[in-house]
């Protein structure tokens, strides 16, 4: 499948990082010049966890700033990245008959554009957001996960964000050491998807303590499995960003291809 884009899970972190420049940002940035250009991107979200399976249909998705308590310069931040009607019913049709309703209400939250302002700066790639249901069990979005691989060989890149390790409890500010929970529960995660064992991380509730405070509520974690449910057999595997912020932050990326 020469023309098989890659997947990518992106651990988005802080909002602000929307205007940091940073390690993080500057691999985000290395990823949109070096991945082939996509004739659009698909997005699962964190910030999109709703009780409801659903795509933005928008030609045009508004800049959502879905957060609160910081610098007036990020609530600023436009990403005027047009919308792609003719994905979002594909993804409807893929999803059969999984009901997905065409949304016109949702636009580009930051899980999404705190990240793609970065990769694609100049916001000229269409986008389309397709929520997480939040009623439905972890296996059911890594179903849905593997009926999305087909548009990786139609030019669209799909892209995860959320974080693999995401406790905001335990968030401590400034430069500190990661927790050792944190630290081994994503080395355990990268070995299984090394290894190829993603479906050992669809029943993660059950992978024991590390695992529980590092994914104390689903949503941050979900679109890893999105992501890791549409590999090919000769997908290579990188982790083209790494890092722990604030001790219980994971900013790992996932690329698959």
């Amino acid at each position: 499948m020469p023309n098989l884009l890659p997947a990518v899970f992106f651990g988005h972190g802080n909002p602000m990082n929307a205007l940091s420049h940073n390690a993080y940002t500057e691999a985000w940035a290395e990823l949109g010049r070096t991945i082939p250009r996509p004739k659009a991107i698909l997005c699962i979200s964190a910030h999109w966890f709703v009780p409801r399976t659903g795509v933005t249909i928008s030609t045009a998705p508004k800049t959502i700033h879905d957060f609160g308590g910081f610098p007036k310069e990020l609530y600023a931040v436009q990403y005027p990245a047009p919308g792609d009607p003719e994905l979002a019913r594909r993804v409807q049709q893929l999803l059969a008959p999984v009901p997905v309703t065409l949304d016109d209400s949702w636009g580009l939250d930051h899980g999404t554009w705190s990240v793609l302002c970065h990769a694609y700066p100049q916001a000229d790639v269409p986008v389309v957001q397709l929520s997480i249901d939040e009623n439905k069990p972890a296996s059911f979005h890594y179903e849905i996960g593997e009926r999305l691989a087909p548009l990786r060989e139609e030019g669209v890149l799909i892209a995860g964000s959320g974080n693999i390790v995401h406790n905001l409890q335990a968030y401590a500010w400034g430069d500190v050491e990661p927790y050792d929970w944190a630290v081994r529960f994503e080395q355990d995660a990268r070995a299984r998807i090394l290894s190829g064992d993603d479906r050992s991380l669809v029943p993660y509730e059950s992978l024991g303590r590390d695992a529980q405070l590092s994914i104390p509520s689903p949503d941050h974690f979900l679109p890893l499995l999105y992501v890791l449910a549409t590999r090919q057999k000769q997908d290579a595997v990188s982790f083209p960003v790494e890092g722990v912020d604030g001790g219980s932050i994971s900013m790992l990326a996932v690329k698959l291809g």
